[in-house]
């Protein structure tokens, strides 16, 4: 393991609470570990390991998440979506690879969502030229997967510029149209994220 990510897993250990971690698995379910620290602790603690380790550049950034992530611990792979998140305007529209591996083993919206809103959408709105054009291509494969947790990243990530004004009608109606052709009552697995987009406007 490397320095910064020994350093954050020890952190968040340390701030562990075992009444945490069983509200926690009611909460969210079997599917992952739980030290039982606050998401409060977990931003705090990659605030201070980007005190710490000032300069991570992209490289430093995707493998610390990758390493944070490669254990199915609920607050390790909490940080790592804070990470990304803080970190947004170094990610390329080529580690959307990795992001989509972070996706299918997520196991629960509060992963899943943050990552499909405020890294991938902020992502895409950031993007120009054939590197939009292949972030796109993308999206419209996660529309038309066999899994839930891509198909419902596709919609909500979208979210962002449609908070920001911005957004696209025809690209977001496309997205439904291939989440619904692919397999019929696919839009009801991801309708509460299109609640979500359609209180921004969208719809």
């Amino acid at each position: 393991m490397s320095e910064p990510a020994e350093f954050i897993d020890e952190s968040l250990q340390y701030e562990s609470s075992w009444e945490r971690a069983e509200d926690h698995e009611r909460r969210y379910g079997p599917h992952l570990e739980y030290y039982g620290a606050s998401v409060g602790a977990v931003r705090g603690t990659i605030r201070n390991a980007e005190r710490r380790y000032p300069g991570l550049g992209h490289d430093d950034v995707t493998a610390l998440a990758s390493e944070l992530w490669s254990r199915p611990v609920f607050e390790r792979r909490l940080a790592a979506v804070v990470l990304l998140q803080s970190a947004v305007e170094l990610l390329r529209h080529s580690d959307l690879t990795r992001i989509e591996g972070f996706l299918r083993s997520a196991q629960v919206p509060e992963l899943v969502d943050p990552l499909a809103v405020d890294v991938v959408g902020h992502l895409l709105l950031r993007l120009t030229g054939q590197d939009a054009v292949r972030a796109r291509v993308v999206l419209d494969r996660w529309a038309s997967a066999d899994d839930a947790w891509l198909r419902r990243s596709a919609v909500l990530a979208h979210l962002p510029a449609f908070r920001a004004g911005t957004g696209d009608d025809a690209s977001f109606r496309r997205t439904v149209r291939l989440i619904s052709g692919a397999q019929q009552g696919r839009v009801v697995e991801v309708e509460e994220a299109l609640v979500l987009v359609r209180e921004s406007g969208a719809l």
